[in-house]
């Protein structure tokens, strides 16, 4: 996991799908008009729906070669977008992911990893549409079980 630094995903095409933006909507119970009335979409400056601002968090950001998370134990320590322009309903993009830093510290009570990762979105083109910084923190259970996979 330490050689991952500087490292990033391949580029993966991902929607924003209507179905999935409503969904999302109702679940962070956020049911603005913007996201989930398509009439209110069209009358908008923007004239479609728009996600969102954390729908991100759903899309698939490729893998990194030599970088294995386990699927359980990971925290989600802090997360923030920055966007060019908001995320339309029916629009495609492509989405990546770059190891920034990793890092370790004491705790009170064991040694915690601290995963800074960076994820981006953009149009077909290659313009930015969004950029995100995520922080995964690892407790002493999960490093352990990273460093036994083979690199």
């Amino acid at each position: 996991m330490f050689h991952s630094i500087g490292k990033e995903s391949t580029k993966i095409k991902n929607y924003v799908e209507r179905g999935a933006v409503k969904k999302f909507a109702a679940a962070i119970n956020d049911l603005h008009p913007i996201y989930i009335d398509e009439e209110a979409g069209k009358r908008s400056r923007h004239q479609e729906n728009l996600a969102p601002p954390t729908f991100p968090i759903t899309f698939d950001y490729g893998v990194i070669d030599g970088l294995h998370l386990p699927q359980k134990g990971l925290i989600h320590g802090e997360q923030t977008f920055h966007y060019e322009r908001p995320l339309l309903v029916g629009e495609e993009l492509y989405c990546w992911m770059k190891v920034k830093n990793y890092v370790e510290k004491e705790g009170s009570q064991e040694k915690l990893g601290f995963l800074f990762v960076l994820n981006y979105g953009e149009e077909a083109s290659g313009k930015l549409i969004f950029s995100s910084k995520q922080i995964i923190i690892l407790n002493e259970a999960v490093r352990k079980e990273m460093l036994t996979w083979p690199n």
